[in-house]
């Protein structure tokens, strides 16, 4: 009994390092992921091997190769090209700005995945703000949310579906049916809604405007063949990721192929590409993967689970209730990856439990629904969240713990009950 407590009053502790900013969130889990290896609480060298209570290497190596293939692009002058054309087209004006690298981080989530799409959009989307002199962190902040909504449309939109349509058996296919419609309906609220969340940070700086109209996106571009030949290797990564489940290669393996293809066939200089990795934010996943691992190890997240096991009994649409909320709450607290991975088989238990195949499918959708609204609650919910904060502090522009938190709290608690109502109406 003493272990599981001692893992959850370690991870509170770390958690509340991490949510007041006392210190390097690096060095919080690191600390917490040692104290917990040295109590026992963690499952030892296994914490390298296993998928479900060690660091998840393949979220891991989907970063780095994203992360490479992303320094390489930086050099063609790519992302200048597109902040300016994106800047005229919204005539400067925040909000327009905002809608559409909304709707393209959206739209795009799906078929790449949340984590891909915004280390894309992320550099863009300073350049353009650096262009227009405004302040980038609503917009990055938006982006995510947009991206952690978008991904729960597909099977490969976010991690959580992949790992959910693994165990439960569900195809491409099943997503799009039962998770698109939705995820459609509050993507378009959500955009609606920013006008209200972001209302005070919408400021156009009418002055920089003129200088930025007059600028040629052109010229921005300054090598067309280094950029032919990078987006030839980037769309051959994107099937890929589309087809990975046919080809039955992982995403991350795709995004290291991709990154050793882009070196080689655009002979850049490595060591100008190795420090575009976000190496402070590599580490931080391992270790939070790490301190989480604790609270599997020793049985922590599992007890919750059987907890709800226990208390919905008979009553299936109470069940999916407490899956759909429960998992937007617990997985914005402990990133909803190794929630998700550890819950699984909880949920399984319970659909077979089901009285048909289609009430058990609900119990999947219902879960599938939280885990993903989830990663938008807190700013270490999901990976897109952490890659975000990671690119922009590098850039000088430092999101806060509670401010990206103050808007994804309520952005999942309002996508998380139009999801109830929706798989209310639908399965019950």
């Amino acid at each position: 009994m003493l272990a599981p407590l001692l893992a959850l009053a370690i991870f509170v502790v770390a958690f509340w390092f991490l949510a007041t900013e006392r210190a390097n969130k690096v060095k919080t889990v690191l600390v917490a992921a040692g104290l917990m290896t040295l109590l026992g609480l963690t499952p030892g060298v296994q914490i390298f091997y296993s998928e479900h209570e060690g660091i998840d290497w393949n979220v891991i190596f989907l970063l780095l190769g994203m992360m490479v293939i992303v320094g390489v692009i930086k050099q063609t002058g790519l992302f200048d090209f597109l902040a300016i054309w994106a800047a005229k087209r919204s005539k400067g004006k925040p909000f327009r700005l905002m809608v559409m690298l909304m709707v393209i981080t959206g739209v795009a989530s799906p078929v790449l995945d949340n984590v891909t799409i915004i280390m894309l959009v992320a550099p863009v989307t300073l350049v353009i703000c650096d262009r227009l002199e405004i302040a980038p962190q609503p917009f990055l902040i938006a982006e995510v949310l947009a991206s952690n909504i978008g991904g729960a449309a597909t099977l490969i939109g976010d991690p959580p579906n992949i790992i959910i349509g693994s165990r439960a058996g569900l195809t491409f296919n099943d997503f799009l049916v039962n998770m698109a419609p939705i995820v459609l309906v509050i993507f378009a609220l959500f955009v609606l809604f920013t006008k209200f969340l972001f209302r005070k940070d919408l400021r156009a700086n009418h002055m920089r405007l003129d200088k930025v109209m007059a600028l040629q996106e052109r010229r921005a571009i300054k090598d067309t063949g280094l950029l032919l030949r990078s987006m030839v290797v980037l769309a051959l990564v994107i099937v890929g990721f589309c087809l990975h489940s046919v080809l039955h290669v992982a995403p991350s393996i795709v995004a290291l192929l991709g990154a050793g293809t882009m070196l080689l066939v655009t002979n850049v200089d490595v060591a100008e590409v190795l420090p575009e990795v976000e190496w402070p934010t590599l580490v931080f996943f391992m270790g939070l993967f790490a301190m989480v691992s604790g609270l599997v190890h020793t049985g922590v997240i599992g007890w919750l689970g059987d907890a709800a096991v226990n208390l919905f009994g008979d009553d299936f649409f109470l069940a999916a209730t407490g899956l759909l909320f429960g998992s937007a709450i617990l997985g914005a607290f402990v990133d909803n990856i190794p929630y998700t991975a550890t819950m699984t088989p909880v949920v399984e238990d319970m659909a077979a439990q089901a009285p048909d195949a289609d009430t058990g499918r609900a119990l999947w959708w219902a879960f599938a629904l939280g885990a993903c609204f989830s990663g938008n609650g807190t700013a270490i919910a999901a990976s897109a969240n952490v890659v975000a904060i990671g690119i922009a502090q590098r850039a000088g522009h430092a999101i806060s713990f509670w401010r990206f938190t103050r808007y994804g709290i309520v952005v999942t608690l309002l996508s998380t009950a139009i999801a109830w109502v929706y798989v209310w109406l639908r399965y019950f």
